[in-house]
């Protein structure tokens, strides 16, 4: 999948909600961690780690929506720190099971708020594929769910979120 239609949309949203915040501040860090929660509210809609329950994973859409939130987050890192040069999403084949990629990419993530370089930013694109894979998400579902999310995040700006 191509990514630079999401970078020049979330550059859109970024600045429009920074500006609109007023924010003055370096807000990287606070990014980094928004993405580690947004990581772990899809895992807990898989419930894929939940050996203790029975209960199945939530709706695929709500699973979809949880994804693309992530996904806002990891393409305004990439902004941040000038990588959002990155033309496609890199892709890898990954044998792990969903629990196994969720603590990769967690690590990745901690990574590269560490060392923000080129490979470890790549390496989180790489692992969010292989979880896209694992969910059985299309290329052109993440990229209609990014689209629909990012118009829903301007509304919530404009009515106070």
């Amino acid at each position: 999948m191509n990514l630079q239609k999401l970078f020049t949309m979330q550059t859109a949203l970024d600045e429009y909600i920074q500006s609109n915040k007023q924010v003055n501040e370096d807000i990287f860090m606070k990014k980094g961690l928004a993405l580690i929660v947004e990581l772990a509210e899809l895992a807990n809609e898989t419930r894929c780690f939940k050996f203790w329950s029975d209960k199945g994973p939530s709706e695929r859409t709500v699973i979809l929506e949880e994804y693309v939130d992530s996904i806002h987050f990891l393409l305004s890192l990439g902004i941040e720190k000038g990588l959002d040069d990155l033309k496609e999403w890199p892709i890898e084949k990954k044998e792990e099971d969903l629990t196994t990629l969720f603590l990769q990419t967690n690590e990745a993530i901690i990574a590269f708020l560490q060392e923000t370089t080129k490979n470890t930013y790549e390496k989180i694109w790489v692992l969010y594929g292989a979880i896209a894979e694992k969910l059985s998400f299309s290329s052109e579902e993440v990229l209609q769910a990014y689209i629909s999310k990012n118009e829903i995040n301007y509304e919530r700006q404009k009515n106070g979120y």
